[in-house]
């Protein structure tokens, strides 16, 4: 079976996403068009010389039942995604071109979503923010200048809810296996005095999860105010959620993968009577909330300008029942109780985090009669305290509830201007320029991060050109520099350089009504890259670690075609040797060179695909694979850090009806994912240690993996309402 799946995704794997445009839209033309300044500065078109994906609203309703957004981009090229509870919702993620979360750039209508620390992208903290997406833009490579931390694999930007011309109220459910819930409502007025529109959304999402205890509670809104007219627009966007997820992150041993793969180590303890027991609130419980104010102008004579500010609030913590722990790590000195001496104790703590993140973004555009000027920037300041409480401990000496145990803060200021023009050399070549400075400060006095305080200035240029062979045919080639700085993390890990990337991209587009092609070449190669070790810290965050040089070489082929008039194909391949140049690793005590090894979560080969039946315009089936291949969880090339290579395919259905009275629209969808039942594993870890203690005098390294199974078949089913 396993076989046949395969062998039918590689005949159909060429290309997918690029002509998706074609599917239907609800949403106007003079909608998008205003709206989509908002995004402008940040975007590209096919008259750019960088590789792209564009996906609608209309493209994403069928699958989006609760699934996080990263899940339902798994279908795109060079993707990889995968889910800790197993199925989709609560903590998710995002791989493209091997390149993890913290290194692909997002923004929300131009604003940096990724976190400032960490650079990671928690996409649990705005859940169903899918269905408050107009479309989205996923840039591979280094992609276009942007706002926010570089991007090092990718930039995926979201343009929010376009301004509505009509009123109109949405009631919407999925349920679904695991006992996963999605309800949420929607309403917009409409243009008022053909000028002002206010809209909203409320969704609560809630799931078991696949795996043991990995439940999900996520609660979310979304509020926009907007005015608009010829020359102006005005949006006021309030929006953020709080999740409440119980921990999944410690994974499994493949002993345990084999027995029991739903099982979850989270929160395990032992009580006074010997027996095996799990703490009940094992979770993460945070908040954020986003402010953002955005004003666009018509400047007259080809001028426009965007401003926006914006503020996000996020507080929240996550808790732990721990045993035996050490009183030196909670400042506790030594007790005697009953004449014993007690040094360790059972306790919960809770590890917080309290952050603000503010600032601005702009641009001023101008349109000649043979080029494009963009100028912008932004400024922005992050501020974040780390903090740890004890809330109960059965030894607990001079100590209050609630006691803080550490307490660091942190500060980050990041500041960019960059420069962009598209020139049309004649009818045929095209030039892109796009040049940006960056500078940035990072401050923290964290007892994992030790104290920092280190400034970084970065030059970013950009450059290429395009050559129109027809109206049909375009080819394009560019080069672009990224530089990147460290995360917390890092620190936490060392003594981390800044890490380069120079990024080259060879293409060529075919469009055509029926047929749309899109390939390309690219070449990657890193200076000091901050590769993935494979190891997680105490809370679960990946790991990494300066490597030297490095690259990624490869070839992607996207495509959609329309197969007469109801079928549609749309397939895609990927394939790259990705590389750690001349690596060294200490054996049992011994340097040891292994030469060029491959680069962690690196798969060489990615293939997704999507066939559609439409028998009618109200009326889809569409059949999505996805092919993962080997990869290694480390930079070894231990076999121990082997995830197998994988398939999976979802069968998605979507049928619309349009009564005559009171309801507008009713849509109902379904969505069976992994039909095949498929038993895989799309992520994990691996780490080593040397053994210095059980044979004095000798070291031996170890090694050891953990693995984050998902879900076999398991289904959603989904209605929607408009009135």
């Amino acid at each position: 079976m396993k076989r046949g799946i395969l062998f039918s995704v590689l005949i159909g794997s060429l290309g997918i996403t690029f002509g998706q445009q074609q599917e239907k839209d609800t949403t106007t033309a003079k909608e998008i068009v205003l709206d989509e300044v908002l995004v402008s500065s940040v975007r590209v078109t096919k008259e750019s010389p960088v590789t792209f994906s564009n996906i609608t609203k209309a493209e994403l309703a069928p699958r989006n039942l609760g699934q996080d957004i990263p899940i339902l981009l798994n279908f795109l090229p060079s993707v990889v995604t995968t889910s800790d509870a197993g199925a989709g919702v609560g903590y998710t993620g995002i791989r493209v071109r091997g390149s993890d979360a913290t290194r692909v750039n997002v923004t929300i209508n131009g604003i940096p979503y990724n976190d400032s620390e960490s650079h990671g992208t928690f996409w649990v903290n705005l859940p169903d923010f899918a269905s408050s997406t107009e479309d989205l833009q996923l840039q591979r490579g280094v992609g276009t200048s942007t706002n926010g931390a570089g991007a090092f694999g990718a930039s995926l930007n979201l343009l929010t809810d376009a301004v509505s011309e009509e009123g109109y109220a949405q009631l919407a459910t999925s349920y679904g296996s695991f006992n996963t819930m999605r309800n949420n409502v929607k309403f917009s007025t409409g243009l008022l005095n053909d000028a002002f529109e206010f809209s909203g959304r409320l969704s609560r999402i809630i799931s078991d999860g696949y795996i043991d205890r990995a439940s999900s509670a996520l609660d979310s809104y979304f509020l926009q105010g907007a005015f608009r007219d010829e020359n102006t627009l005005v949006k006021a966007l309030l929006f953020g959620g709080h999740e409440i997820t119980y921990q999944a992150y410690f994974g499994i041993d493949a002993e345990t993968l084999v027995t029991n793969r739903r099982f979850n180590p989270a929160g395990q303890f032992t009580d006074e009577n010997g027996e095996t027991r799990f703490y009940e609130n094992e979770v993460d419980n945070y908040k954020q909330d986003h402010a953002q104010l955005h004003w666009n102008q018509n400047l007259g004579q080809g001028w426009n300008s965007s401003i926006a500010f914006h503020y996000t609030r996020g507080r929240g913590y996550f808790e732990q029942y721990r045993e035996d722990d050490d009183f030196d790590t909670y400042g506790y000195d030594p007790i005697t109780v009953n004449g014993e001496l007690i040094t360790e104790t059972d306790l919960v703590r809770r590890r917080w985090l309290d952050n603000d993140f503010y600032g601005t973004v702009f641009s001023i555009n101008k349109d000649f009669d043979r080029a494009k000027l963009i100028l912008g920037g932004g400024y922005n300041l992050y501020e974040g305290d780390h903090f740890g409480e004890v809330i109960w401990a059965r030894f607990a000496p001079e100590a209050d509830i609630r006691d803080r145990y550490y307490d660091d803060n942190s500060r980050k200021t990041d500041f960019n201007i960059f420069a962009k023009l598209n020139y049309k050399w004649n009818e045929k070549w095209s030039l892109y320029g796009d040049l940006q400075l960056r500078s940035v400060r990072y401050e923290a006095n964290g007892n994992e991060t030790g104290l920092v305080d280190d400034t970084f200035n970065f030059f970013n240029p950009k450059a290429g050109i395009v050559y129109d062979l027809d109206v049909n045919n375009n080819f394009y080639f560019s080069w672009a520099v990224a530089n990147r700085e460290p995360n917390r993390n890092d620190y936490e890990n060392g003594n981390p350089r800044p890490e380069r990337l120079n990024d080259l991209e060879l293409g060529w587009r075919l469009i055509t009504p029926d047929v749309q092609i899109n390939t390309n070449l690219f070449y990657m190669r890193y200076k000091d890259q901050l590769v993935l070790t494979g190891e997680l810290n105490d809370v679960g965050a990946p790991l990494r670690a300066n490597v030297g040089d490095s690259y990624r070489l490869g070839l992607e082929i996207d495509a959609a075609l329309k197969l007469g008039k109801r079928f549609k194909w749309q397939p895609n391949l990927a394939v790259s040797t990705n590389k750690n140049i001349d690596f060294v690793f200490q054996r049992d005590g011994i340097l040891e060179e292994l030469g060029n090894t491959n680069i962690a979560y690196s798969p060489g080969l990615i293939i997704g695909n999507r066939i559609a039946y439409e028998p009618s315009p109200e009326f889809t089936l569409a059949l999505l694979t996805k092919y993962v291949g080997k990869q290694y969880m480390g930079n070894i090339d231990a076999e121990v850090s082997v995830l197998d290579a994988y398939s999976q395919t979802d069968f998605n259905i979507s049928y619309e009806i349009q009564p005559r009275h009171l309801v507008k629209r009713i849509v109902l969808s379904a969505l069976v994912n992994n039909i095949f039942d498929a038993k895989y594993v799309s992520n994990g870890y691996f780490f080593t240690f040397d053994d210095d203690f059980s044979n004095p005098g000798t070291t031996t390294t170890i090694e050891g993996a953990g693995f984050y199974p998902q879900a076999g078949i398991n289904a959603l089913l989904g209605v929607q309402l408009q009135f």
